[in-house]
């Protein structure tokens, strides 16, 4: 097959959940007593149990990867064009899953859901979570499934990192690990980006501390500065010229502070945007998981030794303009599977958008992307 070749959707889909009673323990020490997982599933489970894709999501997305929803028809998931009949993740051979994470506003349990203990919202009180907490949840919610190992599991930026955690704490319940546009840990650059971002939504009169549920409120005007902030990083200076460079909206200069340059239009049209559908809490607690992953950190920043118990083949993409999480992070992570004797394929694409290419259809990603999981069908039948 050729990645496109025969591609459609997987059509009309319907997100599920999955309530859990036996409480969860978190690396901070906390716990929620009981919690909710939303997810979606495209294609089917085989026989054996034995060809299931679990997808890992990036910041602002979630469970909904492909597909549709009935009557939104501009409702596609993030991943369309890499999940689904014909495409790369071939939804004819696999069975994939993706996991909205816990501490998210699109159905999981998280800062906007119910409180037991008080009735209320968690807001505030919704504990700090990392990625090793999303990933044991989401080895609970593969139990549940009757899925004892994942054929691959794959995600691109904060989706990468939980991709790596999987091959790291459950060695033996993952064949490959596909991880994207990711790194080992962000660089302090990347953590004040992030600080930036928390500090833009905590100090709008609108966040009540975290509390303006109560209020019926949101800070949305430090949400639209989160999310421009975060915008920006994940663009290439290159592709930024490219579409913007500095074009006006209108003729003139206009001697004021409004959106004058199309650039920024853009930017304010995406903070405004992410406003109306991403809660700020949730915000917060995604980034800090973030800044925390460093799975060497353990190891005396030692990233050969944290590597050392993953078992399973490795395929790692990096994109020359991804300066948020340049390549040499990911020939970091390649270098130290080498030295632990597993097998790794790395590619470095030249594709000028930046951070975002891993969301975008470049011909030579998808095509390496349809070769990898060919082979991973091909192993399966």
């Amino acid at each position: 097959m050729t990645a496109g070749a025969s591609a459609s959707s997987v059509g009309v889909v319907s997100p599920q959940t999955m309530h859990f009673e036996e409480p969860l323990a978190l690396t901070s020490g906390a716990q929620l007593a009981q919690y909710d997982v939303r997810y979606e599933t495209y294609g089917t489970l085989n026989a054996e149990h034995s060809n299931a894709v679990l997808v890992a999501h990036a910041l602002n997305a979630s469970h909904h990867v492909a597909g549709t929803y009935a009557e939104q028809p501009r409702s596609t998931g993030w991943w369309d064009n890499m999940v689904g009949p014909g495409k790369p993740i071939d939804t004819r051979h696999f069975f994939v899953i993706g996991v909205n994470n816990v501490g998210s506003c699109f159905g999981s349990t998280g800062p906007m859901s119910m409180n037991p203990a008080t009735g209320k919202p968690y807001g505030a009180a919704f504990p700090v979570v990392t990625v090793e907490d999303w990933v044991n949840v989401q080895s609970r919610l593969a139990d549940s499934l009757g899925i004892h190992r994942f054929a691959a599991v794959v995600g691109g930026s904060l989706g990468g990192m939980q991709a790596l955690s999987w091959a790291i704490r459950y060695p033996q319940r993952i064949a490959h690990c596909v991880a994207i546009a990711t790194t080992p840990k962000l660089s302090a650059q990347n953590i004040a980006f992030n600080d930036v971002a928390r500090s833009a939504i905590q100090s709008d009169p609108d966040f009540h501390g975290g509390d303006y549920y109560a209020h019926s409120v949101v800070p949305r005007r430090g949400l639209r500065v989160a999310r421009m902030i975060g915008h920006i990083t994940y663009l290439s200076g290159d592709d930024m010229t490219e579409r913007f460079g500095r074009s006006l909206r209108t003729r003139d200069y206009a001697f004021g502070y409004g959106a004058e340059f199309e650039v920024e239009s853009y930017l304010r049209y995406q903070g405004e945007k992410f406003s109306e559908y991403f809660d700020a809490n949730t915000y917060l607690l995604i980034t800090r998981a973030l800044d925390y992953f460093d799975p060497a950190r353990e190891h005396d920043g030692d990233l050969v030794r944290a590597l050392a118990p993953a078992l399973a083949r490795f395929l790692l993409i990096s994109f020359t303009t991804d300066w948020r999480f340049a390549p040499e992070r990911g020939r970091e992570i390649v270098a130290a599977l080498i030295a632990n004797g597993r097998e790794v394929s790395y590619s470095e694409i030249d594709a000028p958008h930046g951070h975002d290419a891993f969301l975008l259809d470049d011909p030579r990603y998808h095509h390496l992307m349809a070769a990898y999981f060919e082979r991973i069908a091909a192993e399966l039948a």
